[in-house]
């Protein structure tokens, strides 16, 4: 993918037109968008409430409707979609000015960071100059995230989901990047200091006025794998989301998180079970917002 220099001057001494660049971006970043009709972000504020793994299992829930499907993997530093949506990690192809995304499960396209690095154990690396890297780090991110969008030939999409990072502010450059993000999904389990978190994050999107879609409540309680009653794992109140409807409950079960990690989005082999029709709820939820929003 293209990469945009962020120094004022090159290596020869001549200027670079910085700002002239990131015009071409956007107008870039525009066009392509033009043609998927749904753009939304999944976001928790909070790590380890299993957000990914339920934007997969969305992607595909969706896309086993007959629906196209892509999925931007918004976390640069811990990039996770391509691998769980089981995409082959082999060289992009690229085709005139744009780059051809990973094919995953059911047909889903994803771009993720994970595959443009070496190898598995290869971490993210952004270059700069070291006594300022805090300064430059979050520009590199910002370019990155708009090459994702606007540098991959999405084609025509039903929708395309961008799968936050951890961090209530997360979603502000994405709101700065995309112009018609239509909404937001909040993931959360039911333990009072993901609800405390997640609250933020509910708040910050308030602010920045955008739709909120609803949230789900993950790990909510657990199926025995013997005899099929479900359990509680934590101790959580009210999340006091206020008018956020909650979407869905999805009970913890092993082999929801085994199966997705290793590239087959549970969704897919067991759809009619608790599990499964949670999701398939989730994402009929998610289409009636949008229908809704469209009438």
């Amino acid at each position: 993918m293209k990469r945009i220099r962020t120094y004022h001057e090159l290596p020869d001494g001549t200027a670079s037109d910085i700002a002239g660049q990131l015009a071409a971006q956007a107008e870039r970043l525009h066009r392509r968008l033009d043609e998927v009709e749904h753009i939304f972000a999944v976001m928790s504020g909070k790590g380890g409430v299993g957000k990914s793994v339920i934007t997969a299992n969305l992607a595909v829930a969706l896309a086993s409707e007959g629906l196209r499907v892509g999925v931007v993997d918004a976390d640069l530093n811990g990039p996770s979609m391509a691998r769980v949506l089981g995409a082959p990690r082999e060289p992009l192809a690229v085709d005139e000015d744009a780059v051809k995304p990973a094919v995953g499960a059911a047909g889903v396209k994803v771009m993720s960071m994970d595959l443009l690095l070496e190898g598995d154990e290869a971490p993210v690396r952004w270059a700069g100059p070291p006594s300022e890297s805090f300064v430059w780090r979050g520009t590199l991110e910002a370019n990155t995230l708009r090459e994702f969008l606007g540098d991959t030939d999405w084609g025509a999409l039903d929708y395309l989901i961008l799968d936050l990072p951890p961090g209530t502010d997360r979603i502000l450059p994405v709101r700065d990047l995309v112009p018609n993000l239509g909404g937001v999904l909040a993931i959360t389990i039911p333990a009072d200091l993901s609800h405390f978190i997640v609250g933020k994050s509910l708040t910050m999107s308030r602010e920045l006025g955008l739709p909120l879609i609803g949230y789900v409540e993950n790990m909510a309680g657990y199926v025995c794998e013997h005899c099929g009653e479900r359990g509680q794992l934590f101790e959580g109140n009210d999340p006091g989301f206020g008018a956020v409807p909650r979407l869905t409950s999805v009970p913890f079960h092993p082999e929801f998180g085994r199966e997705t990690v290793a590239g087959r989005p549970y969704v897919m082999q067991h759809p009619d079970t608790e599990v499964g029709r949670a999701i398939r709820e989730l994402a009929s939820a998610v289409r009636t917002f949008f229908e809704d929003e469209r009438s």
